[in-house]
């Protein structure tokens, strides 16, 4: 592909001037701009070492010791006890890390760093034994680069990754936070990926924080390098520092996902630049984009207020949510900005944020948020820890530079009704795309809404589905009552011979099925996954190898089954409710025949002299479709033309479970005795009863299903 021919997907220029004028001309400006351009492209697969499956919460020495004499073996030893006698590691906290000035300012003859004996005089691995001994874990630092950060220039981990990784790993490191000096310019994929391998190598799980700043867009590429990836800048201890680094994190959520996450820096918490109702800001939008919670206040000193907020366990459950969908902005104007965060139990968390100097009203709705639809909800306000119920709206009067923080519960669950679900026409959780957006019922046309055409895969059209491009996930919070999910998939026809992806589907972050690599000129693949007690399901795209190269991905047909089936027992199909029902002349009816005009014009279903009293009397070309919820075992019918229609009409009944035909009769006429079908649905979730015409023009194909009973488990 050159930018000659797909010079559209380039085309953000109107964003970027938007961003800067909002963020202003500086860094932090262009790091936000690149955040919205870039935020319709969906991370890679995490890196797969098992971490960070939620975000890291610890502690590091920076902020309160800087480089100064303070920062020693006791002192880290010292935080490790703080964690235990304060409450902080039954809170979450778990990593107690070290950052930069930790070694001597020059390698061994080994070319190994070596610790400072001064401030360590019983060297790395007691102190990490030490903080293992407590039930936490160690943290330990460097950078890219020939030097750390710091002044006294300290030996980086350019050139030495391996040499490092496993010294770091025979100390017991838990974590390692790698900075970006005095990296020689050297491509920053390279230099961080070469550290990732090495840990790796190791065979030891090191949690690998990558902070090289944003300089590099490292949401695009860190997700198979490391757990999480510095966004911005430093933050200070400043309200603008921090708001700042927020809006820039904030747009970014399509990249966050379990085992890697957008780091917007460590917590100021507790420092002393801002106030408290500042520092409950800070901590709720960390929260709330899922951002890793490292402690940069001194522990030691903390106020009884400092330590209230870093312990609020009801804002970090937020942070820890297992879902791991980072919150985004529903609405932002004249600082009053709503985020919305989905969490595991298909509640919402929604933060209130006032940006101004005077106290405002701040106003939004569970429907906004996506969980509409419930008569009523439950808001707890996570700082006020306050429960009130309302009808959908989410209001409170917010002070200046404060946050109010809720979660809001549907009353009762909002689950998918009993049957059969098309997810194009579905309201999803989130949904991230590699061009374009994801389409409802159309095939990706890699620009703005709407564009695609209609889904074909292999010359076959599907009218529901959903139309992707690889990168992709779609996600949807199911609440435990579907059961089985149906769908062909495969690059769409208009792609060519173009396009190669992987489609995977997980249930509640486990892999339940994979695709295997699927070709622009291969046929659809079709999956069936068991969905039993699924929360969230996730569809994802990959690109297998081409590029991303017209990896146009159709989830055709897809279509969710939920709720119960037919109780057990024997059930005439006229006395269950359908899930559709197309008729070539007049409606279905239920225990008549087929009258061709209004409902109830029919007369008693009879064939070849046999009257029945139950039964479904349709007109070729017929369609009926029955929910069963994979709970029926058989369909044993008879059928026939009626004997209204003489020697008329000339038919052919069939019967499909899931779309698959299980039974067919012979072609038959209305001179002809019933024929009997004996159908098995054993695990079937969709009933369908066929009737096509056999050649007569449907001329009076009053075609009847007669005692047609259905036998559930």
């Amino acid at each position: 592909m050159t930018p000659s021919t797909r010079g559209i997907r380039h085309a953000l220029t109107a964003v970027t001037t938007s961003l800067t004028m909002l963020f202003g001309g500086g860094a932090l400006a262009a790091t936000a701009a690149a955040g919205l351009q870039l935020a319709a492209a969906p991370p890679a697969a995490a890196v797969e070492n098992t971490l960070a499956r939620t975000p890291a919460m610890g502690f590091n020495n920076w902020n309160s010791t800087h480089c100064r004499a303070e920062f020693n073996e006791s002192m880290v030893k010292g935080i490790a006890d703080i964690f235990v006698s304060q409450g902080l590691k039954d809170a979450g906290y778990q990593y107690v890390n070290l950052d930069d000035c930790w070694a001597l300012p020059n390698r061994d003859a080994s070319g190994n760093l070596v610790p400072d004996p001064v401030r360590f005089p019983n060297g790395i691995k007691a102190l990490a034994d030490y903080v293992h001994a407590k039930g936490l874990k160690f943290g330990i630092y460097s950078s890219a680069g020939t030097k750390t950060c710091d002044t006294l220039g300290f030996p980086g981990g350019l050139g030495h990754e391996q040499q490092d990784a496993n010294l770091w790993a025979s100390w017991g490191v838990d974590y390692l936070k790698y900075d970006n000096c005095n990296n020689q310019f050297v491509d920053a994929r390279q230099r961080y990926r070469a550290m990732g391998d090495a840990l790796k190598a190791t065979g030891r799980p090191i949690l690998y924080s990558i902070c090289e700043w944003g300089q590099n867009q490292p949401w695009t590429w860190a997700q198979d390098v490391g757990n999480s990836w510095r966004t911005t800048g430093d933050i200070s201890d400043s309200w603008s520092s921090m708001i700042g680094i927020a809006h820039a994190n904030q747009p970014l959520a399509p990249y966050a996902r379990p085992g890697a996450w957008n780091d917007p820096d460590m917590l100021e918490v507790g420092n002393g630049g801002m106030t408290d109702t500042e520092y409950r800001t800070h901590f709720s939008l960390w929260a709330q984009m899922s951002a890793p919670l490292l402690v940069g206040s001194d522990l030691r000193t903390a106020s009884a207020a400092t330590l209230a907020i870093l312990k609020n366990t009801d804002v970090i459950a937020v942070d820890q949510d297992p879902l791991g969908v980072q919150g985004t902005v529903l609405s932002s104007g004249g600082g009053l900005v709503v985020m919305s965060k989905p969490l595991a139990d298909g509640s919402r968390a929604i933060t209130l944020t006032n940006e101004t100097g005077q106290s405002q009203t701040i106003t939004t709705t569970a429907e906004a948020a996506g969980i509409g639809g419930a008569p009523s909800y439950t808001l707890k306000d996570l700082w006020s820890r306050q429960t009130t119920t309302s009808t959908g709206t989410v209001s409170a009067s917010v002070p200046p530079h404060g946050t109010v923080m809720y979660r809001v519960t549907p009353s009762a669950p909002i689950a998918l009704p009993a049957g059969l679900h098309q997810l194009g026409d579905l309201a999803w959780t989130s949904a991230t795309n590699g061009w374009g957006p994801v389409e409802r019922n159309r095939s990706n046309g890699e620009s703005g809404s709407g564009d695609g055409h209609a889904l074909t895969i292999g010359g076959t059209a599907y009218a529901k589905g959903l139309g992707a491009h690889a990168s992709s996930e779609v996600r949807y919070h199911l609440g435990g009552t579907c059961r089985n999910l149906t769908v062909d998939v495969g690059v769409d026809d208009e792609a060519g011979n173009n396009g190669s992806v992987v489609f995977q589907v997980y249930r509640d972050q486990s892999l339940a099925a994979d695709s295997g690599v699927l070709r622009g000129s291969d046929p659809a693949k079709r999956l069936s996954v068991d969905l039993t007690g699924t929360n969230d399901l996730r569809l994802v795209v990959t690109d297998a190898g081409d590029g991303k190269d017209y990896d146009h991905a159709d989830w055709a047909g897809a279509r969710l089954a939920c709720g119960d089936g037919p109780s057990a027992g024997g059930h005439a199909l006229s006395d269950l409710p359908w899930a559709g029902a197309d008729n070539g002349w007049g409606p279905v009816e239920r225990d008549l025949s087929n009258g061709e005009q209004a409902a109830g014009d029919g007369r008693t279903l009879t064939i070849g002299g046999t009257r029945y009293t139950k039964g479904l009397g349709t007109h070729a070309a017929a369609t009926v479709t029955y929910y069963l919820g994979g709970s029926c075992t058989g369909l044993s019918t008879d059928v026939g033309v009626d004997d209204e229609a003489g020697n008329n009409g000339s038919v052919v009944f069939r019967v499909f479970a899931d779309g698959v035909k299980v039974a067919e009769s012979s072609r038959l006429t209305g001179s002809a005795a019933a024929a009997h079908l004996d159908a098995p649905l054993t695990g079937a979730y969709e009933l369908t009863l066929q009737v096509a015409d056999a050649g007569d023009g449907k001329n009076y194909d009053h075609a009847d299903w007669a005692a047609p009973i259905l036998t559930c488990a």
